[in-house]
This record gives C-alpha cells, structure tokens and sequence, in this order.
C-alpha cells in the first residue's frame, strides 16, 4: 500500500504535502464515522433481545467507541501520509495516549453500567433495608477503589508511552532504596485511606444510611468516598470523618445488625407511688401508639435513692427516630397521668419536726396574731 500511495504522491506531485495530508486525514476521518455508524447500529440490532447490561453497554459506549474508530482511523492516514518524520512521530504517539485514555473511560462506564444495574435491585427507602445497605455500601466503596485503580493504571500507562517517562522511571527503580521510602512517605495516607476502603467494603462496620454515635454526636451515614465518610447529623450538620477513623477507633453503630431498638425512660417518683397503677398506665400508652412495635414493655423499680424512686420504662421501636419519638411521647404521658392522678407521688422534700418543734414555732405565730389585733 505504501508503493501504491508513493506512485500516487508521484502523479499529484503538484499536491503540497500538507494538503495531501489533510485531505487523507479527512478522507480516514469520513470513513471511520460511516463505519462505526454501521457497526453500531447492527451492535443495537444483535443486543436488541438480550440482558440490559449489554443492551445499556452497547448504547452508553458510543462516543468512547467512535471516538476510537476516529483515532485508529487518523492512526492509519499518518502512516502512510507524506508527513515529516518528526510530526508523524509527534502525532502517533499523541494517538496512542487517546487510545489508552479512550479504554479507560470505556471501563469506567462498563463498570458504572454494571453497579448501577446492580443497586437497581435494592431499595434503600424499604422498611427492612439492611441488606439493600449493605449491598449500596459495598459496591459505592468498591466502585470508588475501582475506578481510582483504573485512572492510575491509565495515567502510568499514557506516561509511559514516552521515553523520558520510561528512562525515569527505570532509574527510580534502579535506586529504589531511598527513593521507595520517600514515595511511601509521601503515599502513605492516600495507600492507608484506600486500604481503609478496601476493608470498609469487605468487613462493613458501617454502611449507607447507619445510624451512629461519634464523637458525642448522633447521626447517618450519608455518604462514603475513597478518602473520607459524611455523617449528617440530626441537627442537620455535617460530620467530615476519615475513612481510617472506622478501623482504628471505637465508635457505636445502632443499625449493624438491626434497625430495631430499645428505648429507656426513667421517672423520679415519690415511694408512695402505686408501681402496679403505673405499670397498667405504660401498658395503655404504649398500646395505642403507631411508634411502639410490639415487642418490649417494660416496667421496674431500678433503684431507691435517698428521696425518690427510681422507675425504668423500657420499650422498643423499629429504628432509632421512632424509639426516640416514642420515649418523649412516654415521658409526656406519664407526666400528666402522674400530675392528674398522683400529684402528691411527685418529687418532694420531707420534713420532720418534734412536738418541742412545733410549740417553738408557735410562739411567733401567736405573737403575730395578738400583734395584728391591737393594731
């Protein structure tokens, strides 16, 4: 073919070689789109009956895919057009970084296509979601550590297509003593936030949507990256915490198992109380409340203090927001029951006089009186 074009440019000797080349250029670039317009739509025509993911491949990949056709075709013109040896060289290798670019963003969307056909399956607005959390946790991580690989790959990939880059890094590796302890310095806490990830994913101590207690603050996850975790908190802040702190820290997760919890209400009450009355009265309240599940109730004298007794009122609730909402509507209840039926049971301080004390008291009294007479 080269002989061919060498006759050709032989003929149109009178052609500048810029425009010989150009018009080349034009020529491949035409029939790369004719082309990869034929191979695409008879791809959409073979994928028609099949799974999604490949139907979803086929349709989100075909600017990577005719970009690629683009370059292998502009690739195949300057190889055999009348260029300078220095611009052909300058131009190829400028291709083969597209098309290391181009396969790595194709990756990147076959894998978002396939995590995101995934998570279909899982809802995290259910009412049991535990395992859709775990499902969406898993593959966010995943997906972030996978995507940063594929980036790195490609950019060490590009960078080593030219020859300065590849003499550099064989002497980096030729004096890899020093040279190995100062990048693993310099790498170590994006390599221990990307192991952090890694086990995040595997082990899970926490996942999308968990309700935790950290630093003396409640909140959710809401989302995970490759670096750091953000937990909105109830107040609607925003607690920014790195990825390690999970692994290396203790911290409380109140849905790791179960998004189900038992709540506590304590009361401080008088010992005349009647604990039976209270007891049938946290039975009523409970039983005609949409935030108790049904499952623990709970009263008992926990303690007797100097003054007071010391009431505990267990109950359980679906999740944290509900068991919450219900010990604040337990405490309101139980208040006014005890404020309309049993005022005196309310906390109160005692005083005990002597008959010696009562007649010293009355002397003042009497005093009072005789004195606001004769005024």
């Amino acid at each position: 073919m080269r002989t061919w074009f060498s006759e050709l440019e032989l003929r149109l000797g009178w052609i500048p070689n810029w425009a010989m080349s150009a018009g080349l250029v034009a020529l491949a670039v035409l029939l790369a789109l004719w082309l990869h317009g034929f191979v695409f739509r008879l791809l959409t025509r073979i994928v028609r009956d099949q799974s999604l993911y490949r139907r979803s491949l086929v349709s989100r990949t075909e600017g990577p895919s005719r970009l690629i056709f683009l370059v292998l075709a502009i690739r195949g013109a300057t190889t055999v057009a009348p260029l300078p040896e220095r611009s052909a060289h300058l131009v190829n290798q400028l291709i083969l970084v597209c098309v290391i670019g181009l396969l790595g963003w194709f990756a990147i969307t076959a894998l978002h296509i396939w995590t995101t056909l995934h998570l279909r399956r899982f809802k995290l607005d259910a009412e049991d979601n535990l395992l859709a959390r775990k499902h969406v946790t898993q593959m966010r991580i995943l997906k972030r550590v996978a995507e940063t690989l594929i980036v790195v790959v490609t950019v060490s990939a590009a960078l080593m297509t030219f020859n300065s880059v590849r003499q550099f890094g064989v002497g980096l590796l030729a004096s890899a003593g020093a040279a190995g302890i100062v990048v693993g310095l310099a790498l170590q806490p994006i390599l221990k936030n990307l192991a952090a990830g890694i086990q995040l994913a595997l082990t899970q101590p926490i996942r999308i949507d968990d309700a935790l207690l950290i630093e003396n603050e409640w909140g959710n996850v809401e989302e995970i990256t490759s670096t750091y975790v953000v937990v909105r908190l109830w107040d609607w802040r925003r607690l920014i915490v790195p990825l390690n702190y999970f692994i290396e820290t203790p911290f409380q997760n109140w849905t790791r198992e179960g998004a189900a919890l038992i709540g506590s209400v304590f009361l401080y009450t008088d010992f005349t109380v009647k604990v039976a009355d209270l007891r049938a009265k946290l039975k009523e309240i409970l039983e005609s409340s949409k935030l108790w599940d049904g499952r623990i109730m709970a009263l008992q004298v926990t303690d007797l203090k100097e003054r007071t007794m010391e009431i505990r009122m267990l109950m359980s609730a679906k999740d944290s927001p509900r068991a919450f909402d219900l010990r604040c509507e337990v405490r309101e209840h139980m208040m006014a029951y005890l404020q309309q039926t049993y005022p005196e049971a309310l906390p109160r301080l005692r005083t005990d006089m002597t008959p010696r004390d009562e007649a010293d008291l009355a002397v003042p009294a009497q005093a009072e009186r005789k004195a606001s007479r004769t005024g």
